[in-house]
Parts: structure tokens; C-alpha cells; sequence
């Protein structure tokens, strides 16, 4: 079994906010970047539990520059067994899902794993798009994947319950929590990642959809009020005028 899983890089989650260039791209600077979280709590280690029960094989991908290595190798740190980063960059869904249909086009994986998001644009697009791109069936938000002979059991949340979703491999899945436990390399881990396979691939030809015409912060929360505990009518009257809750 061949499993493909999805790494995009993202900004941690204390990194402070800020943009350039007129509020349009986003500030690296200082900005401490990690593998995104739901590609790797959920995506990649419940395709490394799949490796280790069904003796697959784990290749990782990422779209981006050379500063993506140090994520990618994280990854195979993990346990991935071999990395591809496709070498461009651009913040268009289309684009990047077309890089990532194009490389599994090649290579006939079974399983196909994103994380149900990143962190930093939210899109929640990848998944669908490789699916639609490759032909094959896509299931959204899965909160667990069993796999049996050719067949995946896998348990998405929908509104109000929870739907169990039986499909044929291939399939592309995005996965969220519940998929798997995190995991931490270990030093062993470290060490070889430094010698498994990195491939660099020129990007496919495709078209980019979208760009960023800006971003804009939140407005800034205002200041916190302390009313005495005894002070009912006054809280009352706070909610009521100024919070405009009740």
C-alpha cells in the first residue's frame, strides 16, 4: 500500500500577525514556522499507524520554496519514508492542489491524506480539489479511518451526529482530530531523516485562480470592565447598553 500524505508549512500559533508590502503578504520576519497541525497530528500520524499495521509506505509532499526543507524533514522524522517538495510557492489553492494531482498522478498511491485545513488562510480546499483533479472519491473531516482489504470505513462529523462512510480505494481523505494521537521524533528518527530521500520536482503547468488583494487585522478588543459581584444592575446595564448581549 502507497500513501501519500499533504504537508503545507504554517506560522506557530504564538507567532505574532503582522503584513507588508501595502497589506499584502505576510510577515516572516521572526515568525517561527512548524508543519500544520492537522497535516501532522492527524494526517501523517494515522498514516504512520497504517505503516506500522499494514507495512505501507508513507511519502510526504509539500509545494513551496527551500525554506520548507526544514518542515518536509520533520516530517520524515516522524516516520515518513520519502519527500517531495514541489519547488514553487503560491497562496492559490488551485495551483497547489494541481502540483500535488500531478506528482500522485505518477506515482498510483491508495490513500491520499490532508489535514481538513491550515491554520494561516483556513481554506479547507486542498482535499476536494486533489479529488476532483485525480477522479477519485473524497471524504471531508474524518474523524477516523479503518482500512480492510480494498475498503476504508471512515467516520466524519456532521451536523448534529456523526456519519460512517464506506468507500473503494483509491480515496482522498482530510482528516481532523480524533484521526490519531500526536507524536514526537525521537532521536533516532532525527538522525534519519537527514539521509531518507528529498526530491526536488519542478511544478507542473497549471493556472492560479486567485490573489490576495490584502488582509486586514481584527480590530483591537476593548478594555475589560470589573463590576463588583454586588453591583448587579450595573452589569445588567453594561450587557444590555454596551455589550448588547441581552
Amino acid at each position: 500500500m502507497k500513501i501519500l500524505v499533504c504537508i503545507s508549512k504554517t506560522p506557530d500559533t504564538t507567532a505574532k500577525i503582522a503584513f507588508t508590502d501595502n497589506n499584502t503578504k505576510f510577515n516572516e520576519a521572526g515568525v517561527q514556522f512548524i508543519i500544520n497541525p492537522y497535516d501532522e497530528w492527524y494526517a501523517l500520524v494515522r498514516a504512520l499507524e497504517l505503516k506500522e499495521t499494514l507495512n505501507a509506505t508513507v511519502h510526504l509532499i509539500t509545494v513551496g520554496g527551500a525554506d520548507t526543507e526544514p518542515i518536509i524533514r520533520k516530517a520524515l522524522a516522524l516516520g515518513g519514508d520519502e519527500a517531495f517538495r514541489v519547488n514553487t510557492d503560491s497562496p492559490d489553492s488551485y495551483f497547489i492542489a494541481a502540483q500535488i494531482a500531478a506528482h500522485a498522478r505518477q506515482q498510483g498511491y491508495d490513500l491520499i491524506l490532508t489535514g481538513k485545513e491550515t491554520i494561516d488562510y483556513n481554506g479547507a480546499a486542498i482535499g476536494g480539489m486533489v479529488a476532483e483533479l485525480l477522479d477519485l472519491p473524497y471524504v471531508s473531516i474524518a474523524a477516523k479511518l479503518d482500512l480492510s482489504g480494498n475498503t476504508a470505513t471512515i467516520n466524519r462529523e456532521i451536523e448534529g451526529g456523526e456519519e460512517v462512510v464506506n468507500v473503494e480505494l483509491p480515496v482522498v481523505v482530510s482528516c481532523q482530530k480524533g484521526m490519531a494521537e500526536a507524536r514526537i521524533p525521537n532521536m533516532r528518527g532525527i538522525m534519519a531523516a537527514r539521509t531518507k530521500p528529498l526530491a526536488v520536482v519542478e511544478p507542473a503547468a497549471a493556472d492560479t485562480l486567485t490573489a490576495i488583494a490584502g488582509f486586514e487585522l481584527p480590530p483591537a478588543k476593548a478594555g475589560v470592565k470589573m463590576i463588583s459581584p454586588d453591583n448587579v444592575e450595573e452589569l445588567v446595564k453594561l450587557l444590555h447598553e454596551e455589550a448588547k448581549v441581552i
